[in-house]
């Protein structure tokens, strides 16, 4: 199997935590693999208000912020393409991660709403029974979203919330992102080093 034939969706939303997002794109991209990558518009939003990144011009920024000189293929959707390959399941793809993922977007996929292509594709991965990873951030939790949760899990969707350890002395922000990135990857099966593993 070829590293481009490891194909991943990237979903982004307007939860805080932008950066997880970008960090497992890069990395995913390092890794050879194709990404196709689906940003909300409050996703977007969220890229100015915690990254600075004026998303006046957003092919700029996909270009020099998230893709880079990287060897993976980026292909970017807007939210309401449903005509893109990955809305239907005869697409073969690896899985699909969702990081952050606000609870708005967590209610639909448990719902089943598939209200735009973010939600088609989660929901293409669950009917087909490929991975679907989500990585939920926000606190505190109410009744509603920890139900949303538990009835993903109980289909086999995994829920990974950003919740950075500390075992492996983190001296930067940079390496709590990486640790996430690093357990998202470690729930895909894919290899790095972007944390010390306990007992290393």
């Amino acid at each position: 199997m070829t590293t481009h034939s490891l194909i991943y969706t990237v979903g982004i939303t307007g939860a805080s935590g932008a950066i997880y997002g970008v960090c497992l794109t890069q990395e995913l991209l390092k890794l050879g693999c194709t990404v196709h990558l689906i940003i909300t518009e409050a996703g977007w939003q969220v890229f100015k208000e915690e990254l600075n990144w004026d998303n006046s011009d957003r092919e700029m920024i996909l270009k020099e912020n998230i893709q880079k000189d990287f060897p993976g293929i980026l292909k970017y959707h807007h939210l309401r393409d449903f005509t893109a390959p990955i809305a239907s399941g005869s697409y073969k793809s690896k899985g699909m991660i969702i990081i952050p993922c606000s609870m708005g977007t967590l209610s639909g996929i448990a719902n089943g709403a598939s209200g735009n292509l973010l939600e088609r594709t989660a929901d293409v991965m669950i009917k087909e029974g490929r991975t679907l990873l989500l990585v939920p951030r926000e606190t505190p939790l109410n009744a509603i979203q920890l139900e949303n949760m538990l009835k993903l899990s109980r289909i086999g969707v995994r829920i990974v919330p950003a919740m950075p350890g500390f075992y492996h002395r983190p001296q930067s922000l940079d390496d709590l992102v990486r640790f996430m990135v690093g357990k998202v990857l470690d729930n895909l099966g894919l290899d790095h080093h972007l944390f010390r593993r306990w007992g290393d």
